[in-house]
This record gives C-alpha cells, structure tokens and sequence, in this order.
C-alpha cells in the first residue's frame, strides 16, 4: 500500500569584518542544500537583534536575507579547532573573540574541537550535535529548539530570491519558450541513488503531464545525475537545465506550476519556495526529512524496513520502497495539485490514506 502525507502550513548583505563594532553572531553550519533550508527558520531566529556571520558553504548566500554575511566553513581558523592547544594560537583568539555568540552544528563529536572552541571563545560558544537523537523529530523542529524556540505550529523555510537570479529566470523562460506555460519540474537526482525513483517512472509522469494536460516539462540535473546517470529518455521534448548557481535554481523553481522529485536538497528548496510539490520517499524517514511548504504531498509505500540505515540501504537489493511505487498512484497526487485553484494555509497536518485503488500503469 502506499501512504500520502499532505502538509499545509502556515506562514533583506553587508560584509562583516573583524573590526566591527556591533554585536555580531558566528555560525557554523556543516549541512548539504535539504539541511540548510531547514535550518532557515533557526537562522533567522538567530539573526534577531544581532549581525550574522554563516559559515557554511558559501552558495548559501543565494537564498539569505541581506542581514546575513555568509563564508565558507573551508578556512584556516575552522580546520584548526582540530588541533590540540590551536586556541592559543593569536589569530584564532582574535577571529572567534571579535563575536559576542557562537553556535555551532559542526564538531560536537569531537573533544578537541569542542574544547579548543570554548577556550579561544572564552565560554561564549555552544555546540550542538547535527541530527537529532530521535529520528521522530523533524530536522527543522530541532534546529529550533537548538536555538531556545519550541512552537505548536511548524514553520516554513523562507527564501530570499536576489533580484538578478529572477530577472535571469524571467530570461530563462522567454528563451526556451515556457513564458506563459504550464511548466513541471522534475529532479530526478538526489544525494544518494538509493534514494532515486526510476527513470522510467518519471518518464510516464512527464508523458502524462504534456499529453494530458498540455504542459511543458522542466528537467532538473545536478552534476551527479550528469556525470552517472543515464536520463536521455527523460530529456527528450523537454527543457534539460543543469549547473546552476542556487539562485538561479530557485528562481526558476518558483516560477514552475508544479514539482516532483526524490527526498533531496532541490525537493526541499521547492517545498519552501511555495511550488505544489509531490516529494517521493523510499528509505529516508518521513518524520524527520519531509519538505516543508505551503502545499507539499509525501508520497511513500511506507514498506516494514523504512526507515532504514545508510548501510542496509546501499545493500538493498531491490529498494521495492520505491520501485514498487508506480507512476500511477504519483500522477493522481500531481493532477490533484494541478486543479487546485488556491493554496490554504493552516497548521501543519498529515493525512495518512492507506490504500488505494488499483494501478493501471
């Protein structure tokens, strides 16, 4: 049988130098694209009141408020909290001392960089693990409550789009002619081929979309996907865009009428971007990594061993969590999205149905 989850929910960069006088923040961020939108709601919790200073990887700054300096984690003071007895070190005491606050995500498990942290911070750092202990609490719940915010009703990411990543997006379209179109995006990739539906099966979804409801279709590859994965049946009569800076990804997301994809980065920019998304799930849980948006449905079999570990799931040798998902039942998700007029918003609910009809595919 396979599960439905639908989740309706409700709803400004200067550089930071050394030097500065205001109350500054650093924070240290290590996560992949679907961790750091997570991590959004905390982010702009953080940077209340206070300058931000992200260390993370620095394509993050397409899609944060002006407010927030973002660097790369890939600098000599960061590797350095590594070594024993590097808090002496004056160039450390002098970068970590210029912040009033330090969180960090990255290094909880490792003793010398917890310890060289706090003493070249003199006390005013804290550190946290990068996952939950629970896998049953979602990834943005705890990045909140990280940061001293428990709340009733979910929050959504909130993406802030640079106004040349849209002008280049409006470009974009008029070029390939999908101004004024129907426009599906389809992500086919993710961060782990074990996490992929099959090619074929996106096929049909984009068949059925251009034949049935005369749109166009939009493939999404990342350089994994061009470098491994053989998608020439998917971009045939379709626009096939690639290598793409985070920007102009978002900006061409939110002018899609509809996305699907696999548990991924790309899904969870759509989600937060507001597109009416149908995200597939196999072996990733759904309670801790669903994407968050104002009209996302998660789709899974729900089989007995998902969730499962990395180990067992790059064994799997037949991942029937989603091969077993047929095309069918993912269109009748996709064409529900695609006569809905508007978009509510409310608070966070999941509406489990645990059968349904026959496939016909």
């Amino acid at each position: 049988m396979v599960y439905f989850y639908y989740f309706e929910v409700n709803e400004t960069q200067d550089p930071i130098m050394l030097n500065s006088a205001p109350k500054r923040r650093l924070v240290l961020f290590p996560g992949a694209l679907g961790d750091f939108v997570c991590f959004l709601p905390a982010l702009e919790i953080l940077s209340q009141g206070e300058r931000v200073h992200l260390l993370a990887r620095s394509e993050f700054a397409d899609l944060v408020s002006p407010q927030i300096n973002v660097g790369s984690l890939e600098r000599y003071e960061i590797h350095r909290l590594f070594v024993p007895g590097s808090a002496q070190e004056k160039r450390l005491r002098d970068f970590f001392g210029a912040y009033s606050s330090i969180f960090s995500w990255m290094g909880s498990g490792q003793s010398t960089f917890v310890r060289e942290l706090s003493s070249v911070s003199q006390g005013r750092a804290t550190v946290f693990p990068f996952q939950p202990a629970q896998e049953q609490m979602h990834q943005t719940d705890y990045y909140l409550a990280c940061v001293g915010r428990s709340l009733a009703v979910s929050i959504v990411p909130e993406i802030f789009l640079k106004p040349e990543a849209r002008a280049w997006s409006e470009s974009f379209c008029r070029e390939h002619f999908l101004s004024g179109k129907r426009v599906m995006a389809l992500a086919p990739g993710s961060g782990a081929r074990q996490k992929n539906w099959p090619v074929s099966s996106f096929r049909a979804v984009a068949d059925w979309w251009r034949q049935r409801r005369s749109g166009d279709v939009m493939v999404l590859l990342g350089p994994v996907e061009e470098e491994k994965g053989d998608y020439s049946a998917l971009a045939r009569g379709a626009v096939v865009v690639s290598d793409l800076s985070l920007g102009r990804l978002a900006a061409l997301l939110a002018r899609s009428d509809l996305y699907l994809g696999n548990d991924s980065g790309v899904s969870h920019l759509a989600a937060a971007l507001g597109v009416s998304s149908v995200v597939l799930f196999g072996p990733s849980s759904v309670k801790q990594w669903s994407p968050r948006g104002r009209n996302v449905t998660v789709v899974t079999r729900n089989v007995e061993c998902a969730p499962c570990a990395a180990p067992a799931m790059k064994t799997c040798p037949d991942r029937e969590c989603l091969t077993m998902l047929k095309p069918g039942s993912v269109i009748k998700e996709l064409d529900k999205l695609a006569q809905k007029v508007t978009l509510t918003r409310g608070g966070a609910g999941i509406t489990v149905i645990p059968e349904i009809p026959p496939e016909t595919r």
